[in-house]
């Protein structure tokens, strides 16, 4: 919370945050799938209770949180979430439901699949591409095709940005013909995760629209140059 809190603070209104499921059903934000402690060995989200992670003497110093509670104690901010597992989609769009904050919540994942239950279970929610999707729209740029002949999802489907990393295992993923491909089928490109000022200024000037960052304070400093 901390940290959200600090980025919030420093005027960055869009966060970005991963999910997972405990032992009794609670959706928690974690970006792993266990949880450092400060004696012993890490301590596995999912074999556990909400209570007894919330119990836990993290290694951060920073307890676990509900999604639910984070929702609620900032309603400004705008969420990036990504389902880590498949057993926390149901619970995850839930728990959006109850907080009423599909206007403020783009779903991500890796997996399609997930991201194709969440679609059918709310076609008003926003999502971003999964990993098989962004394969095609690299595919369609590759070969200057369309999206659509790819059969990329769109907006049509509730996708709104293609989130990929500057680079996989060796094959450059973000590049000018890369970005025009996805804009042209009226999806946005958020690059993660860049905390070097050389690597944002690159992406900046190819003209993605959002850069996932540890380093909030430097990004924003970076877009006022």
């Amino acid at each position: 919370m901390r940290a959200f809190r600090g980025a919030i603070d420093a005027g960055v209104i869009h966060q970005e945050t991963d999910v997972h499921l405990t032992l009794d059903g609670v959706v928690v934000v974690h970006h792993d799938p266990s949880i450092q402690v400060t004696h012993g060995e890490p301590v596995t989200i999912a074999q556990r209770t909400f209570d007894q992670i919330r119990s836990l003497d993290t290694a951060n110093g920073e307890p676990v949180e509900r999604l639910e509670d984070v929702l609620s104690k900032l309603p400004l901010a705008r969420w990036n979430i990504d389902a880590k597992v498949d057993e926390v989609v149901d619970p995850l769009i839930h728990v959006i439901d109850q907080a009423e904050a599909w206007d403020r919540v783009v779903l991500a994942s890796f997996s399609e699949p997930r991201l194709r239950r969440v679609r059918h279970a709310r076609p008003f929610a926003s999502t971003s591409l999964g990993m098989s999707g962004i394969a095609r729209l690299m595919g369609a740029a590759s070969t200057a095709s369309s999206a659509r002949t790819w059969n990329v999802p769109g907006p049509d489907q509730g996708v709104l940005a293609a989130q990929v990393p500057l680079a996989f295992r060796g094959i450059r993923v973000v590049t000018p013909r890369f970005i025009a491909t996805a804009h042209r089928h009226g999806l946005a490109v958020h690059v993660w995760t860049l905390n070097a000022a050389a690597d944002i200024e690159h992406v900046r000037r190819m003209g993605v629209d959002g850069i996932i960052t540890d380093r909030p304070t430097m990004a924003l400093e970076l877009a006022r140059l």
